[in-house]
């Protein structure tokens, strides 16, 4: 076998998801394996456990608003690092009032509350990842 052969071999392998390749001509055996890199890496949370909450943080959980992400990216609680965070918990919000920023692919995007209320909680720390769907503030409304 010609070493062009087993170029082109070794070619063919890098642009396929063949793992392994065993060839056997004129006698001789040719055997070309690759390991196959992980396609994804999963990153998990650390799961924390919580005792069940008493009835009453139960009732006045269910009455709170979940503002949550709705895309990928980085949470940005103000407009830059020397600036003053859009909101505090604590703060009363009006509908449409910004709230934070996530940056995806270069782009900022401001999230809007869409209730009158009182941040109750922040959720995520400044610089964090967040996901779709991932809650950011808990708003109790007026």
């Amino acid at each position: 076998m010609e070493l062009d052969e087993l170029k082109g071999l070794i070619e063919l392998l890098k642009e396929t998801d063949i793992t392994e390749l065993q060839i056997e001509k004129n006698g001789i055996k040719i055997k070309i394996k690759r390991e196959k890199l992980l396609s994804s890496i999963e990153i998990s949370k650390p799961v924390v456990v919580q005792e069940k909450p008493p009835a009453e943080t139960l009732e006045e959980t269910q009455r709170l608003i979940t503002v949550t992400s709705p895309i990928v990216g980085t949470f940005y609680r103000a407009s830059s690092p020397e600036a003053e965070p859009f909101v505090e918990a604590g703060a009363k919000v009006k509908n449409g009032q910004v709230l934070c920023i996530i940056e995806a692919m270069k782009l900022m995007n401001e999230i809007e509350s869409e209730v009158e209320g009182v941040v109750v909680r922040i959720l995520v720390e400044n610089g964090q990842s967040v996901e779709y769907g991932e809650p950011l503030f808990l708003i109790e409304p007026v």
